[in-house]
C-alpha cells in the first residue's frame, strides 16, 4: 500500500511550516521515507525524489498540483536537500538503497529519477545507474519550475539552473536566525542590565536604569545588526567575508547609538563608554553575521573556515577590550 497524498497544503502543513520557518521543533519537522503517491499515478508515471524534511517534501507536492506523480522520500535525518548533500545524508548510497527497500521496482515499469539539482553535490548520477539500473535526470532548482520542466520533456532553462538569493530568499532566513540569538541574548541581556547596578556611580537602581538598560539596549542592536541588517543588505554590505559584512552593520547600530547620546560625547567616561559598546557591537554582529554563511549561494566550506580562522579571535578580542573599557569608563565617572 502506498500513501496518498495531496498537491493542497492544509492548515496543519501551513502552521507546521511557520513554526518551523521560526525555529520550533524544526530539527525534528520530518516525514517518513519511501514511496508516495500523488494524484493516480501508474507504471508510466514520473518519479521525484525529496528529502524527507517536511518542508522540502510538502515545497514538492504544492508545486504539481492536478499531476499523477510517485515521490520517492530519502532518509535525510530530517535535513533539507541542498544541506543534507552537503552532509552526506542525501547520497548516492541512501537514493539506491531507498530505491530497493521502497518496492519502486514493483510500481514503475521505466527507470528514470528526477533529483533536485541541488542534491548534485551528494548523488553521482553514473554510480546510481550502476547500483540501481536508474536514470537519473536533475530536476530545477525551484519546485515551482518543476510544471514547466515536466512538460518540456525534462528540459531545464538557463534560469532553472541559476540559485537566486534575493532579498525574499535571505528574509526567509531571519526568523528561525533570530530565534536562536535570542535564546541566549536574552540571558545575556538580563544579566547585564542588572549588572549594570554595580558599575554606575548613583546608587543601584538608578545605575541599572542608567548604564543597565543601555547596555541592554546595545546587547540587542548587535542582535538585531547581525540577525536582521546582514542579510537584508547583505549585497550593498562592504567586504566578501561575512564577518566583516555584520560588523559594518554593527557599527551602523552603534553609531546610532552614538548619536542618541548628544552632548554627552563630550565627557570622557561617557565617550569612553561608547567606545566599549561599539567594540561590543560590532563583535556580536560580525559572529552572528557568519551564521548566514552556511545558506547562502556563494560560499564554500574552506573559505567559511578560512574566515573563521581569521575573524572568531577579533571577535573575542574586541568583545573582551569593550568589557574592560565598559567596566573602566564607569569607575572613571
Amino acid at each position: 500500500m502506498v500513501p496518498q497524498v495531496s498537491a493542497k497544503l492544509g492548515m496543519a502543513d501551513r502552521w507546521g511550516t511557520i513554526k518551523a520557518r521560526w525555529g520550533v521543533g524544526r530539527m525534528d519537522y520530518k516525514v517518513d521515507f519511501g514511496v508516495y503517491a500523488l494524484g493516480e499515478p501508474d507504471a508510466e508515471s514520473p518519479v521525484l525524489v525529496t528529502a524527507n524534511y517536511k518542508l522540502s517534501f510538502d515545497a514538492l507536492r504544492s508545486a504539481l498540483p492536478g499531476r499523477n506523480l510517485w515521490i520517492l522520500v530519502v532518509d535525510t535525518n530530517g535535513i533539507n536537500v541542498w544541506c543534507a548533500a552537503g552532509k552526506g545524508t542525501f547520497s548516492t548510497k541512501e537514493l539506491v538503497s531507498r530505491v530497493e527497500s521502497s518496492g519502486l521496482n514493483n510500481l514503475v515499469s521505466h527507470r528514470r529519477l528526477i533529483v533536485p539539482q541541488l542534491a548534485a553535490p551528494g548523488v553521482a548520477a553514473h554510480r546510481v545507474r550502476e547500483l540501481s539500473g536508474y536514470k537519473v535526470k536533475y530536476g530545477p532548482i525551484r519546485s515551482k519550475d518543476l510544471p514547466a520542466f515536466l512538460d518540456s520533456g525534462c528540459k531545464a532553462t538557463p534560469a532553472m539552473r541559476l540559485k537566486t538569493f534575493s532579498t525574499v530568499e535571505r528574509i526567509v532566513l531571519i526568523p528561525v536566525e533570530l530565534v536562536e540569538a535570542l535564546k541566549w541574548g536574552v540571558i545575556l541581556v538580563a544579566l547585564f542590565f542588572f549588572l549594570g547596578g554595580f558599575v554606575g556611580s548613583g546608587d543601584y537602581w538608578t545605575s541599572v536604569m542608567n548604564q543597565g538598560l543601555f547596555a541592554a539596549l546595545a546587547l540587542l542592536g548587535g542582535i538585531f545588526a547581525g540577525t536582521i541588517l546582514t542579510p537584508i543588505l547583505l549585497p550593498w554590505l562592504p567586504g566578501r567575508a561575512f564577518a566583516l559584512k555584520g560588523a559594518v552593520a554593527g557599527l551602523f547600530l552603534a553609531a546610532l547609538m552614538a548619536v542618541s547620546r548628544g552632548a554627552e560625547l563630550t565627557q570622557w567616561p561617557i565617550a569612553l563608554e561608547m567606545l566599549a559598546w561599539t567594540l561590543i557591537i560590532v563583535a556580536l554582529a560580525a559572529f552572528l553575521g557568519m551564521n548566514f554563511t552556511g545558506a547562502s549561494t556563494y560560499t564554500s566550506l574552506s573559505g567559511v573556515r578560512k574566515e573563521m580562522r581569521w575573524a572568531v579571535p577579533l571577535e573575542i578580542a574586541a568583545a573582551c577590550i569593550g568589557l574592560l573599557l565598559w567596566f573602566g569608563s564607569n569607575w572613571m565617572a
